[in-house]
C-alpha cells in the first residue's frame, strides 16, 4: 500500500520539514498542493529555478511525488481563467515530467449556468485543449468527485465520452459520500477508471450548514474499510493519499497529529 499526504494540510513546512515527516510517519509519496503557503508551485525556487536540487532531496529520501494537485477547473467563469488554467496545465506537466510524477489533478468546475448536458461538454472541450497543450507529456489529468460532480454518473459520462487513456478519475472518498452516493456506486460508476484516490474522514452533521465535520481518520463515521474493499474489487493498487484540508479549515488538527493517525487507519482498514 502506497500512501501520501498533500501539503494542503502542512502548506507552512519547508522541504526539509515535508520530507522528514514523510519518512517518520511512513509515507511513501508528497502530493504537492502548494508549498510555503504559495498554491502556484511553479512560481518558488523550489520548482524552477532550484528545481533538480528539490528533486534530488526527494529522491535520496527514497520518496517520490504522488500527484500535482492543480487548481485547475475545467468550466472556467470567464476567458481569462480559463487560459490562465490552461497555463497552469503547461507548468504542472513540465513539472510532473521532471519529478517523474504521472497525475495532475484537475476539477471539473461548478456548472455555472450550464445544464449537465452543456456543463459536460464545456469540460471535455476544455479537457482537449488542456491535452493538446500538454501533448508531449506523459501526465494523466485526474478529475475529482468534486462540485456538482459528486454524482459519479456525471464523471462516467464524461469519462465515456471523452474516452481519453490520459484522463482518468480521482475517488475523493468524501464527497460522493456525502453526497448520497453509496461506496458500491461510486465503484460501479468509475471504478474502472480511478487512478488515483484522496482519503479524509468527517462527522454526519445535518444540523450544521456544511452538514458534515472532518475529523482525524478513523474518528469519523465514514465507511472507510468499504472504500477500500471497493478499490481492491477493482484491482486498485495506486496512491491513498490524505488531503488534510488544514488549509480551508484552520480548526483542524495540526498536521503532526492528522498525518500518523492516517498512516495508523489505513493500515488497520487493509488487514
Amino acid at each position: 500500500m502506497k500512501l501520501a499526504f498533500t501539503t494542503l494540510g502542512c502548506l507552512d513546512w519547508n522541504l526539509d520539514q515535508i520530507i522528514s515527516a514523510a519518512k517518520e510517519y511512513g509515507f511513501q509519496g508528497i502530493d504537492f498542493r502548494g508549498y510555503m503557503n504559495e498554491l502556484n508551485l511553479y512560481k518558488l525556487p523550489e520548482f524552477s529555478t532550484d528545481v533538480e536540487t528539490t528533486k534530488e532531496k526527494i529522491k535520496d529520501a527514497g520518496l517520490e511525488v504522488s500527484c500535482f494537485s492543480s487548481s485547475i477547473r475545467l468550466i472556467a467563469p470567464d476567458e481569462e481563467t480559463r487560459v490562465a488554467f490552461l497555463n497552469e496545465s503547461i507548468e504542472y506537466a513540465k513539472l510532473a515530467n521532471i519529478f517523474g510524477t504521472k497525475y495532475i489533478r484537475v476539477f471539473g468546475g461548478t456548472w455555472l449556468e450550464n445544464s449537465r448536458e452543456e456543463a459536460i461538454a464545456v469540460a471535455i472541450k476544455n479537457m482537449n485543449i488542456l491535452l493538446e497543450a500538454t501533448e508531449k507529456s506523459d501526465v494523466i489529468f485526474a478529475i475529482e468527485t468534486h462540485d456538482e460532480w459528486v454524482d459519479t454518473s456525471t464523471i462516467k459520462e464524461f469519462l465515456e465520452t471523452i474516452d481519453n487513456p490520459k484522463v482518468k478519475a480521482i475517488w475523493d472518498v468524501n464527497h460522493p459520500y456525502r453526497g448520497g452516493e453509496t461506496p458500491e456506486k461510486t465503484y460501479e460508476n468509475i471504478g474502472k477508471w480511478v487512478a488515483y484516490t484522496h482519503w479524509k474522514d468527517s462527522k454526519y452533521m445535518p444540523e450544521t450548514k456544511a452538514g458534515q465535520e472532518l475529523c482525524v481518520s478513523g474518528t469519523g463515521n465514514l465507511p472507510l474499510k468499504r472504500f477500500y474493499e471497493m478499490l481492491e474489487l477493482a484491482k486498485y493498487d495506486g496512491w491513498h493519499t490524505l488531503e488534510w484540508e488544514r488549509k480551508w479549515h484552520p480548526e483542524l488538527e495540526p498536521p503532526e497529529v492528522a498525518f500518523p493517525a492516517f498512516v495508523k487507519s489505513m493500515h488497520e482498514i487493509s488487514k
